[in-house]
């Protein structure tokens, strides 16, 4: 069987990027780890506890996942997929 690669991809965006709003906006209210918001803000340029500074953690997110969730796409495909 194979995965589709845009719907994969795209679900795992979709998914990445609200987990890092929701951290973000969570460590604004005070809530949550902050050592994880330091580690993620060091990956993702922009990223900080705030509103916007949650919404461009965001951005990355959906990025970083779009990316991640395509090369584990391809990768399977290739290794498990029909051939």
């Amino acid at each position: 069987m194979e995965l589709s690669l845009k719907k994969f991809s795209i679900s795992a965006a979709i998914i990445w990027g609200t987990y890092i709003l929701i951290i973000g906006w969570l460590a604004t209210a005070g809530w949550g780890n902050h050592q994880m918001v330091n580690v993620i803000s060091s990956l993702y340029i922009g990223f900080k506890p705030t509103f916007f500074g949650s919404i461009i953690g965001c951005l990355w997110g959906i990025l970083d996942g779009l990316v991640g969730g395509y090369l584990f796409v391809n990768l399977y495909n290739r290794f498990f997929g029909k051939k």
